[in-house]
């Protein structure tokens, strides 16, 4: 019998993972009505049991606030089934007279489940990924393992009332990091929604199997001076304070505008925010910031009066939030970092633009690609200043959680917000059921090869380059472009064999069927005192009152004439090979007809 914790672990990873693969072969099968009834099956479960498990949650890790967990889960229930309940995730999802889409399952899903949103983020993991037909194996974080077996539990049990495959749905009661990291690097596992720390996040992407992670989200709030004060503030404080600033994208620090600075330290006062002296910041600075440079665990979710109390210092007992006014940014103000607790920074800048490098800094020191909060009311502020942030969600007059899931604002709602290639993660997105299908896509004829390079080829106008169009009517295929080039070869080899002694350009208006000479003669001497003609100068009017489009040029065509200081004069019909193009184009030489 296996006695050690890690090799127990490591033995259910695995018997998971294969159960889970072997009733993925079941799920396969399933259309999408039926699919959409487990959807819905488990949805209402978790719906009946949301005040519970946050009760749950709230016993077993000490984070945060019941009744804050009650709503993220009614979130993760409610609002995540009514989002995706008539997206289409099975067979044909998609179809135009060009393109037809049709999605397939992943696999196995590892999802890893973090101990801030423990049961929230369980819900929402198990609902997107059956929705898209994928079966599912839950790693909890040893802290929250309980309520997160709770919560598959309760939707397990709803979705085998409708047909689903128990092992569909399973997770792991004694997890391990051996344990973990078995799970996303088995062979049977298709991809990893990992939400949790940065080793963690960063374990996934090492795991060789495709990943969603999260990463950190050390959020600013800036504060413009054309928003409304008190409404900006109240929203800061709400998001910050929600489950005691438990979410990733809870506000850390308010960059406020420097000629309102004054009323938002009012605003923050007048909502019980206890300000802290540059002592007592060295003091809460000691029990926050571990001595790696990491949020003390034991300060996580707390309420601010515990967080004072177990730094020695007395606030009030209906204090929100701890304000720490700050200088700078980095490991030199410890609590400028993330603290997923209700402490916030507070800067105070010249105007946006100076704002916005403060933000970018915090960003760049743990929460690179995550959210980013704005409140103004100018909307031209607003573009500026995203324009330069390095954030995946950019939310404006809202709180930062509640708009970056998807509760206040109108992105898709999720518990798992990517950072995109900012911060180490595959996507910007808020993942969604779709980030778990593999799509394929039926592409239909729409062109001919030879039609496709005409469409593709170059007109030449100007120097300027557009998208050339084959006439109506016309069909030109290989014969006809091998007949024309032989025809030109042929005029060419006569001229040298028996050169002219003044080749003169065919008349448009001739008849003639053979092609003009490519190659007029050499302008006449310039009179004494004549201006130089500049190289890209057309100078073929010069040489003739009437001159000849080329057929075809070729690349050694536009060398003579660069050499000879002359442009070559073409039409829509002309060919001009792509080596002759390119030099042509860079050097000026074509004249449109």
């Amino acid at each position: 019998m296996i006695s050690d914790r890690d090799l127990v672990s490591i033995q259910q990873a695995r018997d998971l993972v294969t159960r889970a693969s072997e009733a993925q072969r079941v799920l396969i099968e399933f259309d999408q009505a039926r699919i959409d009834r487990v959807f819905e099956a488990m949805a209402e479960a978790a719906m009946k049991e949301i005040a519970r498990l946050a009760e749950l949650a709230v016993a077993e890790t000490g984070f945060g606030i019941a009744r804050d967990k009650t709503e993220k889960n009614r979130f993760a229930a409610e609002d995540v089934y009514r989002a995706f309940r008539k997206q289409k995730t099975v067979g044909v999802i998609s179809e135009t007279a060009n393109i037809i889409e049709i999605a397939d399952p992943r696999g196995v899903v590892a999802a890893i489940i973090p101990t801030t949103n423990p049961t929230s983020t369980a819900i929402y993991k198990i609902l997107i990924s059956l929705k898209a037909r994928n079966s599912i194996v839950l790693s909890p974080h040893p802290s929250a393992a309980r309520c997160i077996c709770e919560a598959a539990r309760i939707m397990r049990e709803a979705a085998v009332r409708e047909g689903l495959p128990p092992e569909a749905i399973g997770c792991m009661d004694g997890p391990t990091i051996e344990g973990t990291q078995e799970l996303m690097k088995h062979r049977k596992t298709a991809i990893i929604l990992a939400t949790g720390g940065i080793g963690l996040v960063r374990a996934a992407y090492s795991s060789g199997k495709p990943a969603f992670g999260v990463g950190p989200g050390n959020v600013p709030a800036y504060i413009d001076r054309s928003a409304q004060v008190g409404e900006a503030v109240e929203n800061v404080l709400i998001g910050k304070c929600f489950d005691h600033g438990t979410i990733c994208s809870s506000e850390q620090a308010i960059v406020a505008d420097a000629p309102i600075y004054d009323q938002v330290c009012e605003a923050l006062k007048q909502r019980r925010a206890y300000f802290l002296s540059e002592d007592e910041i060295r003091t809460l600075e000691r029990i926050v910031v571990m001595p790696g440079f990491t949020v003390n665990p034991k300060i996580v979710g707390r309420s601010p009066v515990k967080i004072a109390e177990a730094a020695g210092l007395a606030v009030p007992a209906d204090t929100r939030v701890l304000i720490a006014p700050l200088t700078g940014v980095g490991k030199d103000f410890p609590l400028s970092m993330e603290k997923l607790s209700p402490i916030l920074a507070l800067y105070s800048v010249p105007d946006w633009r100076a704002g916005a490098e403060v933000c970018q800094r915090l960003l760049r020191f743990g929460g690179t690609g995550h959210t980013l909060a704005v409140h103004a009311g100018d909307r031209n502020v607003v573009r500026e200043f995203s324009l330069r942030q390095p954030a995946s969600r950019i939310v404006i007059n809202t709180p930062s959680p509640h708009g970056s899931i998807g509760l206040t604002t109108e992105l898709s709602p999720s518990m798992t917000l990517g950072c995109g290639s900012w911060g180490g993660n595959i996507t910007s997105d808020n993942i969604s059921p779709r980030h778990l299908l593999d799509i394929k896509r039926v592409a239909f004829a729409v062109r001919s090869v030879a039609e496709a390079r005409i469409e593709s080829a170059p007109a030449i106008s100007g120097g300027a380059t557009t998208p050339r169009k084959p006439e109506a009517g016309i069909r030109i295929d290989r014969s006809m472009i091998e007949s024309l080039v032989e025809r030109v070869l042929a005029s060419r080899l006569e001229r040298v064999a028996s050169p002219p002694a003044m080749p003169v350009p065919a008349s448009p208006h001739s008849g003639s069927s053979e092609p003009a000479p490519l190659q007029p003669p050499a302008a006449p001497a310039e009179p004494a005192g004549a201006e130089p003609v500049p190289a890209d100068t057309t100078v073929r009017g010069r040489e003739s009152s009437s001159p000849s489009v080329a057929d075809f040029v070729c690349e050694e065509d536009v060398k003579r004439a660069i050499a000879e200081h002359r442009t070559i004069l073409v039409s829509q019909k002309s060919i001009i090979t792509p080596a002759a193009r390119d030099l042509g184009d860079s050097k000026k030489i074509f004249v449109l007809q």
